[in-house]
């Protein structure tokens, strides 16, 4: 039990930080794409975009676990 909810925090933990991180990207690239081509503001969306997804997918992997676990520990006792 002590390592599902370990393991939840450390995920709301990595969501929190991916979603600052990618602020802080979004923000510096809107600053630089004024003075940068348009090519170099498409690369780096299509990136934001890839590491939100697969954030995404981890967050629903890492629930799924956990509400596995949590119905197997109930189903014991």
């Amino acid at each position: 039990m002590a390592v599902v909810v370990v393991l939840s925090v450390v995920e709301v933990v990595a969501v929190v930080v991916v979603v600052v991180v990618v602020v802080v990207v979004v923000v510096v690239v809107v600053v630089v794409a004024v003075r940068v081509s348009i090519v170099v503001v498409v690369v780096v969306v299509v990136v934001v975009v890839v590491v939100v997804v697969v954030e995404i997918v981890s967050i629903i992997i890492s629930i799924t676990v956990i509400v596995i676990l949590l119905s197997q520990t109930y189903i014991k006792k």
